[in-house]
């Protein structure tokens, strides 16, 4: 059997490695959900019962945990991740001249 498969080595965001476009704020937004959704998992929520500390209905919820995420505007994921007890903190600051481009970034502490 001939397995001859192409490897691709990827960038840190497979949204760029697939083409796609605004493939950074994807990235964030995918980001602030996974955050979102952890502290769903660690408060133990129910779908119904994050979607009401959000002020969505449960639909909603569950098209964040399925990534769906073109309904969702970043300020609108801050704003629940504010609801949720957890301050964001947007750090603006001057790219470093060795790299080509600046770019948006999602940490968490």
């Amino acid at each position: 059997m001939n397995d001859d498969k192409e490897i691709y080595n990827g960038s840190d965001n497979v949204f760029a490695d697939m083409d796609l476009p605004d493939a950074e704020e994807r990235l964030a937004k995918a980001e602030l959900t996974r955050q979102i959704l952890n502290i769903i998992t660690q408060r133990q929520l129910t779908q119904a019962e994050a979607a009401e500390l959000l002020g969505i209905d449960q639909p909603k919820v569950s098209a964040l945990t399925r990534g769906k995420l073109s309904g969702f505007s970043m300020e609108r994921l801050f704003h629940f991740l504010n609801l949720l007890d957890r301050d964001v903190k947007i750090t603006i600051k001057p790219k470093p001249r060795s790299r080509q481009q600046a770019y948006l970034k999602v940490t968490a502490a």
